[in-house]
């Protein structure tokens, strides 16, 4: 069966109402109104092609026998353990890089927060949402990245999306990493800017590209990520800067899987690359990883911050971030920094972890083996299957399959936390292996079968 398959056209639709209107004529003033209701209930939704995909997807998994891996609930606080629909499980489908989720004194500066300022802003920063703790954590985030100043958004999807559509225009260029995330994509598409994109840190392609092409356009934006959330590795920062320079561009450095993570500090690629933060015009990143929160930032000059406070649309016509989100945030910065051997646990676990996938002769990809280490199976169907039965003995990580990685590169990922012990990376990299081995020792079909 076809996706068109699963639904009635409209001459089809109409016929069975017809058909089921037979012998009814005397109730038709009744019915009528009833059976239209229902079709504007409708309303065409499921007839929308992403809807009649999902739902072919749904029924080919179905068929297969294949559990899906979206929306487990967890049955408690998700760290480096959890409990999925009341099993536990070695958890590794959280970002909570420092073990901070939950911390006592994060936990008492939330609930301080809410008794100060509510639950809500309830409004926008711009108009009537402003709280002291804003400031509080967009100053923090400036004191990481030796920045004039930082904006605070509710989203950090949006923060990324406002920025980049406020910055450029229809005469502008952006050029980004074939495997940067949505939201820079999205950000470009929404600012109608010309888009190109180079391959995987190649940045020999950049250059390329930039040569041929940058005359003609106004501004030009060149956007990595520090740390891939994908494959787990990085660029090469001082070069990219250098290259920045020649062609008279912007760089952005999207962060939001480095800070708390490279680093002796944990303050990210530019600690990691020993590189001056100055040097990078545009810092963007997320409350949500290392910093236990939700919100997004974009740190840099004066000048920059300033004209996003007054027209980034995600900021300017968005409610203010709640103040608890900004106390936990607060407070998670002054740990990390208080606490610098957390990250350095942090990178001994990612290490211990990735030396014996390599060891076991499990394909880690590129990765530096610094918090995100990829088990890359190439086949979607494999790889669901793969994730399914860790799950059943016990281990939580989850498959990244098309598109949200190119073709034949599915992969499970693994997101290592602080608070792992040495036992439960040993005990999980011994299951990966196991189960590894017995899928490579099984055909498509029987996948497929069970």
């Amino acid at each position: 069966m076809t996706p068109d398959d699963q639904s009635l056209d409209d001459e089809a639709f109409t016929s069975l109402l017809a058909r089921m209107g037979e012998g009814r004529k005397g109730h038709a003033a009744e019915t009528q109104p009833t059976l239209r209701s229902l079709r504007r209930r409708d309303a065409g939704f499921e007839r929308h092609p992403l809807y009649q995909q999902m739902q072919f997807q749904r029924g080919f998994a179905g068929f297969a026998g294949l559990a899906s891996p979206y929306y487990r609930l967890h049955d408690v606080r998700a760290g480096a353990t959890s409990v999925i629909e009341g099993r536990p499980v070695i958890n590794f489908a959280s970002y909570d890089y420092l073990g901070l989720n939950g911390h006592p004194d994060i936990a008492d500066a939330v609930n301080r927060a809410v008794e100060e300022y509510g639950s809500s802003v309830s409004a926008s920063r711009i108009t009537a949402g402003e709280r002291r703790v804003h400031r509080d954590l967009e100053m923090a985030l400036a004191d990481v990245y030796g920045a004039d100043d930082c904006i605070a958004f509710v989203s950090g999807h949006a923060a990324a999306v406002s920025t980049i559509a406020t910055l450029l225009g229809q005469k502008d260029l952006i050029v980004f990493d074939s495997l940067s995330h949505n939201c820079i994509v999205v950000g470009a598409q929404l600012a109608g800017c010309a888009r190109r994109s180079y391959p995987h840190n190649d940045l020999n392609a950049l250059e390329v590209m930039l040569t041929k092409e940058r005359r003609l356009y106004d501004r030009v934006l060149i956007v990595s990520e520090g740390l891939f959330s994908m494959d787990g590795d990085g660029p090469d920062l001082d070069r990219l800067i250098a290259i920045r320079d020649d062609f008279d561009a912007w760089l952005m450095i999207d962060d939001a899987h480095g800070l708390g993570v490279l680093g002796q500090t944990g303050r990210g690629i530019f600690e990691h690359a020993g590189v001056d933060p100055q040097k990078v015009d545009i810092w963007l990143g997320t409350l949500s990883k290392s910093l236990v929160s939700c919100g997004g930032y974009v740190a840099g000059c004066a000048a920059l911050v300033d004209l996003l406070k007054h027209h980034a649309p995600g900021f300017v016509y968005s409610v203010g971030m709640p103040a608890v989100n900004a106390a936990a945030a607060v407070k998670a910065i002054e740990i990390m920094r208080a606490e610098p051997q957390r990250v350095a646990e942090l990178q001994a676990r990612s290490r211990r972890f990735a030396g014996q996938a390599r060891a076991a002769g499990i394909d880690i990809g590129n990765s530096w083996g610094y918090g995100i280490i990829p088990i890359m199976v190439g086949e979607t169907i494999p790889t669901v299957v793969l994730a399914d039965r860790l799950l059943q003995r016990g281990v939580n990580a989850f498959p990244i399959v098309p598109p949200g990685v190119p073709e034949k590169s599915a992969r499970l990922r693994f997101f290592v936390n602080a608070s792992h012990t040495d036992e439960q990376i040993d005990q999980s990299v011994e299951l990966l292996r196991e189960e590894l081995h017995r899928l490579g020792d099984q055909s498509l079909g029987s996948l497929l079968h069970g």
